[in-house]
């Protein structure tokens, strides 16, 4: 698993990169603040309930939540289930917005 920084997340987002960011927090947490994530809570990925990612198996997958703890667990268990380019956002959403603001 490798890590990104918020930084370079928004670097490339406003350089028009088409990036796969996934939300791993829940649904309340998504709804309060969102960078344009999909949404699949940690506890899909730890029962296994990923079928919404098999088209991203090869695609790079960044993993946030909100301190990336959890986002880093998902990453590593997305790694372990074969997928092959997975980051963790670094600080998550609390480093985002110390960043960048809401």
């Amino acid at each position: 698993m490798q890590s990104i920084t918020a930084t370079e997340v928004k670097q490339r987002k406003e350089a028009g990169e088409n990036l796969f960011l996934l939300d791993v927090r829940e649904p309340a947490e998504h709804e309060a603040f969102d960078i344009g994530g999909t949404l699949l809570p940690l506890g899909h990925i730890i029962s296994m309930q990923i079928e919404a990612l098999e088209h991203h198996r090869d695609q790079e997958i960044i993993c946030y939540c909100r301190s990336g703890q959890r986002s880093m667990q998902a990453a590593l268990m997305l790694g372990s289930m074969g997928f092959s380019n997975v980051k963790n956002l670094t600080g998550g959403m609390l480093g985002w917005q110390e960043q960048f603001g809401v």
